[in-house]
């Protein structure tokens, strides 16, 4: 999600909170970081910015694609990345059941999910049948079902300024166990994937989590953790509250505290050196794969005249950073599915959409957005086959910011 307009306050509050901090266990050693299990949930999550955390990705893929026998790496893949953005988020809700709608969105094998991508990401990988709960909470939501402004002294002396307890408690009302079996049946039986991306801020790395193995385990605590999963990667750093998860190493118990998966990256389709590792074991792969990202944002840099005030400027260079972070984050992406030839498909908000933007989670704009996304998408969307500015450059004087190809004279 983006920082919602108080987060910049939130950057400065924070800094005075050094000599009343709330209690937590230890975190997790560094050197431990490997071997730290949720106890009765063990391996569920992997470390993408170590080996042994990418071997151990590799490894699971190779182990349930050999439980299911002829039945392995069979048929095209299709591949869904769905980024952060906050509410905008009602644009990838509505391009999916503009898809629905339309015939050819297909069954995906993997759907990656980061921050309100993360809450979209379940309901699309179980199905177009679950379109209406997207529907519901991407057109019917107020900023109360998401989050509890917290006083000023309040929060300044908590974890977070609002409380995401209602966040929390929406996620709950879809996300239960009848919702988890659907989920193991698609990992175990059709070796479908669900990964959704947190950061662990003690360690400064993601974490991808595998919902399937999760959901697999089948007891309350999976549950439970699933659901906290989720709420994880939409806590945004300073404006909710992070999760805390309990981890053992040995017998010692730790913490690990984690946030938003967008204060690492804001869309993830798999690491780069999984696929290298898999050809290098020469794993079979399926025929005719593609990734389809839906980035909850638009790409035009948008020009706003910044008030010449310390949280207008920093309020402003941080909106900059996320939009920025995740154009590069789309490059990786691209760089992997060149090296693994795989087919790029790009959706994003275009500059044509002008809704204004009242407040975060305002009903009209997400609507708005959601309409949007679904009348694109119901007239058969135009994939982008390239990462912004690999084909064309912004035209910085243009009074939209719109694309033009490279070396177009203005008329």
């Amino acid at each position: 999600m983006p920082f919602f307009k108080f987060t910049a306050y939130a950057f400065f509050s924070i800094t005075l909170m050094g000599c009343s901090a709330l209690e937590r266990k230890a975190a997790v050693p560094q050197k431990s970081l490997s071997n730290a299990q949720i106890a009765g949930l063990p391996s569920v999550r992997y470390l993408i910015s170590t080996k042994t955390g990418v071997d151990a990705f590799v490894d699971d893929v190779i182990k349930l694609e050999a439980s299911r026998g002829s039945k392995a790496f069979n048929g095209d893949g299709n591949f869904l990345a769905l980024s952060g953005g906050g509410d905008d988020g009602a644009f990838g809700a509505g391009l999916l059941l503009g898809w629905s709608k339309q015939g050819s969105r297909p069954v995906f094998n993997l759907v990656t999910g980061i921050s309100t991508g993360a809450l979209i990401a379940p309901f699309a990988y179980m199905g177009k049948e679950y379109d209406p709960i997207l529907k519901e909470v991407y057109t019917s939501i107020n900023p109360q079902d998401v989050y509890i402004e917290r006083g000023i002294l309040s929060a300044i002396f908590s974890d977070g300024l609002a409380d995401s307890t209602p966040l929390y408690q929406l996620i709950s009302k879809y996300v239960d166990q009848n919702f988890l079996k659907g989920v193991a049946y698609e990992y175990n039986n059709n070796g479908r994937w669900l990964l959704i991306g947190t950061t662990n801020i003690d360690a400064g790395i993601p974490a991808i989590w595998n919902m399937g193995k999760i959901a697999s385990i089948g007891t309350p605590e999976s549950l439970e953790l699933f659901r906290r999963i989720l709420l994880a990667s939409a806590s945004i750093p300073g404006a909710f509250s992070p999760v805390m998860l309990d981890f053992l190493v040995g017998d010692q118990a730790f913490q690990e505290m984690h946030v938003d998966g967008g204060a690492s990256t804001q869309v993830f389709l798999y690491p780069a050196s999984a696929g290298n590792k898999a050809k290098e074991l020469n794993i079979k792969r399926r025929s005719n794969r593609q990734v389809y990202i839906i980035r909850n944002a638009r790409l035009d840099p948008r020009w706003s005249e910044t008030q010449r005030r310390t949280l207008s400027v920093a309020g402003r260079a941080i909106s900059q950073l996320i939009q920025t972070q995740g154009i590069g984050d789309l490059y990786r992406i691209y760089n992997i599915t060149q090296n693994d030839n795989v087919g790029f498909n790009l959706a994003y908000i275009g500059s044509d959409f002008n809704e204004p933007h009242i407040q975060e989670f305002d009903k009209k704009y997400m609507n708005a957005l959601f309409n949007y996304g679904y009348e694109h998408a119901i007239k058969g969307y135009t994939w982008s086959k390239y990462p912004p500015g690999f084909k064309s450059t912004y035209d910085a004087d243009a009074e939209n910011m719109s694309l033009k190809p490279p070396n177009q004279k203005k008329k």
